[in-house]
């Protein structure tokens, strides 16, 4: 576990930032593949959203942690706002963001917004996956101490070991990363079936909130509750999923519906000039 590459003038050149860059920069192809495959002429409009959504990605991820978890530091510290080596994403602020700008770009340039969510969900996770990677080089999103000689010791040099010293900790960041890759599977998978638009992405979001909520017992990089009940990264996974999960279903029973109702409009008025 390397957290830095090299030097230049005394200039860390980190393992962290590289990874988190290639994230965005190979999520953003799986994505153009999948919207040329999609054959709507969207994957000219891909590297656009990757830049735009990545960036806005990295500032939620940031924004969110510190403002949720770290506000107590960072208020009398704002200097040390983006030190974000020391530490301090948080991927369900930066989904949230990325997918908000994602968003608004679709509807500035006229896209189909629900279509293209569900077009790009695969890279969106896969990104996560990869992500992950970065958290791991980087020492930071880790576990609590598993109490036997099974687990991760990470360098002195790392956050978790300033907080845990040399005690084994659970590979929370790992077992993330290959549920991600797990849930970019599924995805692909359910594409290929018979779905309403918007499911695609609405499984997605429900998927990643499972694994999250319960990988979030495993977590030891803070342990706050919310209302003594989870953490607040797991109160949102369950308010996610429940929202989430209510697309899901009311979107199967829309569509069922369209059929019908497109029979009782008379074929001369959808007839276009």
């Amino acid at each position: 576990m390397h957290q830095y590459l090299f030097f230049i003038d005394g200039f860390p050149i980190r393992t962290y930032g590289l990874v988190l860059s290639l994230s965005i920069i190979l999520a953003t192809g799986v994505g153009y593949f999948l919207a040329k495959a999609d054959r709507r002429g969207y994957e000219g409009h891909i590297v656009d959203l990757g830049i735009y959504c990545g960036v806005a990605g990295l500032l939620g991820a940031r924004l969110w942690d510190v403002f949720f978890f770290d506000w107590d530091y960072y208020g009398s510290h704002l200097t040390e706002l983006f030190n974000v080596w020391r530490g301090g994403m948080a991927i369900q602020g930066g989904v949230i963001l990325g997918v908000l700008t994602g968003v608004w770009y679709c509807r500035r340039h006229h896209l189909d917004t629900v279509h293209l969510m569900d077009v790009l969900a695969p890279a969106i996770v896969l990104g996560q996956a990869l992500g992950r990677c970065a958290n791991l080089l980087n020492g930071d999103a880790f576990g609590a101490p598993t109490g036997s000689s099974f687990g991760i010791v990470y360098p002195a040099t790392t956050l978790a070991h300033h907080v845990y010293g040399n005690q084994p900790l659970w590979p929370a960041e790992v077992w993330e990363g290959q549920l991600d890759l797990v849930i970019f599977a599924l995805l692909l998978m359910f594409r290929t079936t018979q779905h309403a638009k918007g499911q695609c992405f609405a499984l997605y979001v429900m998927l990643y909130s499972a694994a999250r909520f319960g990988l979030e017992f495993l977590r030891g990089d803070y342990t706050e509750k919310v209302f003594g009940l989870f953490t607040s990264a797991q109160t949102t996974s369950l308010a996610a999923f429940t929202i989430a999960l209510l697309f899901f279903i009311g979107l199967h029973f829309y569509q069922k519906n369209v059929p019908t109702k497109q029979k009782e409009i008379p074929a001369k008025s959808r007839r276009k000039n």
